[in-house]
């Protein structure tokens, strides 16, 4: 292979859209603007949701009334499998499963989820349990622990049996 050799991938390599260049050419007379005004001038550019001067929709409409993400409760999910990295008989608590690596993110409270099967017993402390992922930490002969939270500003607390 030599110099004269090489050339660029098919499709790498664009024409450039030559604009004025004849009504036949298909982007003469007005060179793909369309008719006049603002956005046919040079140096136009308008803003997103910009309509002209007219109140914009966005700020129309109304911004008040309920929003259920407010009041959500977030979890991080970390599913059974994962648990099988500790040690026979460990406990695991939410410290640990963060510095696993296993519960990364802002999110404070973490939900075991009952993917995967369970091959070690453990002690698991977490926010919640799903009841698939609690049975089976069970049949292991482990044991489940929730871990009380204070009620955060804006959410109701819940009545969860260990």
């Amino acid at each position: 292979m030599r110099l004269h050799d090489l050339k660029p991938n098919p499709g790498a390599k664009h024409r450039r859209k030559r604009l004025g260049q004849g009504e036949s050419s298909g982007h003469g007379k007005t060179s793909g603007r369309g008719g006049k005004g603002q956005t046919a001038r040079s140096g136009s550019s308008i803003r997103i949701g910009f309509e002209g001067g007219q109140m914009p929709l966005i700020r129309r409409i109304p911004k008040r009334g309920f929003n259920n993400a407010r009041h959500a409760v977030n979890y991080v999910p970390v599913n059974l499998e994962m648990l099988n990295r500790f040690e026979d008989g460990a406990r695991v608590d939410d410290v640990a499963l963060r510095s696993e690596g296993l519960a990364n993110g802002t999110i404070k409270r973490i939900k075991i989820l009952g993917g995967g099967e369970l091959t070690k017993k453990l002690t698991v402390q977490a926010h919640a349990f799903s009841a698939s992922a609690k049975s089976k930490i069970e049949a292991k002969g482990g044991s489940c622990e929730i871990i009380a939270t204070g009620k955060p500003s804006g959410e109701k607390s819940k009545a969860t049996a260990s």
